[in-house]
């Protein structure tokens, strides 16, 4: 049976270099299919199909389309509203009206449990509807994937931005610290470990949130690569936490929110002050700098992944053929079949709805303050082709003749 009915696309959560490649896959390969009487775009997420702002993406042209695919940032904007059951209902009321049959929404683990909520209040309703989460997030975190469109991109900012970093450092000594983002998981800030191309180059140490954060572990951590080689850079996520599991942030004090009541990670210095200033008292030396990346890495023009781009484009195409063209609901997953390649199947919603991935123990030393080469390996094919390394002068000194050292 075809169903026959309205389209419905909409983009939720952080933005990323590459969503709007899953919003052109979604457009444009809905548009082939007779069934489909309009292909709709919600303003705003769920607050836009709540209001019924809409644009009317099948009078779109695709020359435009194109463009828009290989733009960073949501097209169509994006929310962070997290909706209940009375807010999918809401939703589900707007889909009955507008004759709306299938929704796709791209974001991350809050977006596929909205997409579940709407999809179970529409089979309540005996209503003949399809509803399809596509991913995408730069922390890398869904459940049941291989790695996450917008990720790859991410991870090519981070990476490239330690090699400056390292690059800098080098040549002015001195400590410094970049703060990357990740709550809950460390995937964006263990990208920087791409920076480790010579034996003492940085990221010296990585801290991620999976691994407990000691304050007196990493003193001695700095010390000892300050000891070594003069210098040292870090990378630490802000969402690292205590044994107890509570953020280093929140212990600073932060009092602000997100719309989700997580204290706000993003947006502040704080983090890299406190350890900056950690690293001035106890261990007095005197050139210590930090830098926060903050919403940098997300929206990116500069240097995104093609193959993060191709993925990004794939899994919303895939949306449209698995809920039109075999009349199915879930999430699209994406699976590593080789190195490297890939493939998209499509995992039952509850799988990958609010739930988080964390990075697995092989990708993490054993003392938590780096990456392994495991991890490495598995980065790499997402970065990209042509990702830049820097080089070092391998010439011999010359022979000293005045001796004034």
């Amino acid at each position: 049976m075809k169903l026959e009915g309205k389209v419905v696309v909409a983009q939720g959560g952080g933005p990323t270099a590459v969503i709007n490649q899953s919003l052109v896959g979604v457009v444009l390969e809905s548009r082939k299919f007779p069934q489909i009487t309009k292909v709709y775009g919600a303003l705003g997420g769920v607050s836009g199909i709540l209001h019924e702002d809409f644009l009317d993406l099948t009078q779109e042209t695709t020359h435009n389309l194109e463009r828009v695919a290989v733009t960073p940032s949501s097209a169509l904007f994006s929310t962070r509203d997290k909706p209940d059951e009375a807010y999918c209902q809401e939703i589900f009321k707007v889909f009955k009206a507008h004759d709306v049959r299938y929704f796709f929404y791209i974001g991350g683990n809050d977006s596929a449990d909205t997409v579940r909520i709407v999809n179970e209040e529409a089979e309540r309703s005996n209503y003949e509807f399809r509803a399809i989460h596509i991913p995408k997030t730069i922390d890398n975190d869904l459940m049941v994937n291989d790695h996450t469109p917008g990720y790859g991109s991410a991870a090519r900012f981070v990476a490239q931005s330690f090699i400056g970093l390292n690059l800098d450092n080098r040549a002015l000594p001195g400590v410094h610290v970049g703060v990357v983002m990740g709550r809950h998981s460390g995937f964006l800030t263990a990208a920087s470990s791409i920076a480790q191309k010579y034996p003492d180059d940085g990221p010296h140490l990585i801290y991620l949130p999976e691994r407990a954060f000691k304050t007196e572990d990493f003193l001695r951590d700095v010390k000892r690569v300050y000891d070594q080689h003069g210098r040292c850079v870090i990378a630490v996520s802000e969402g690292i936490q205590d044994e107890f599991g509570v953020p280093i942030m929140a212990k600073l004090g932060a009092r602000e929110k997100d719309s989700h009541g997580n204290v706000s990670l993003s947006g502040t210095g704080a983090l890299g002050d406190l350890l900056t200033q950690y690293i001035k008292e106890q261990l007095k030396i005197s050139r210590v700098r930090s830098d926060t990346f903050g919403y940098l890495q997300r929206s990116f023009l500069g240097c995104v992944s093609d193959v993060d781009q191709r993925e990004a484009r794939e899994v919303g195409e895939k949306a449209a053929q698995y809920a039109i063209w075999h009349n199915i609901d879930g999430s699209i997953t994406i699976h590593r079949t080789g190195f490297y390649s890939v493939d998209y199947q499509l995992t039952n919603l509850k799988e990958v709805a609010a739930k988080t991935k964390h990075m697995p123990d092989e990708f993490i030393n054993a003392q938590g303050n780096n990456v392994t080469e495991a991890f490495k390996y598995y980065l790499t094919p997402l970065l990209g082709s042509n990702m830049p390394s820097a080089s070092m002068l391998r010439a011999p000194k010359a022979e000293k003749i005045l001796h004034r050292d």
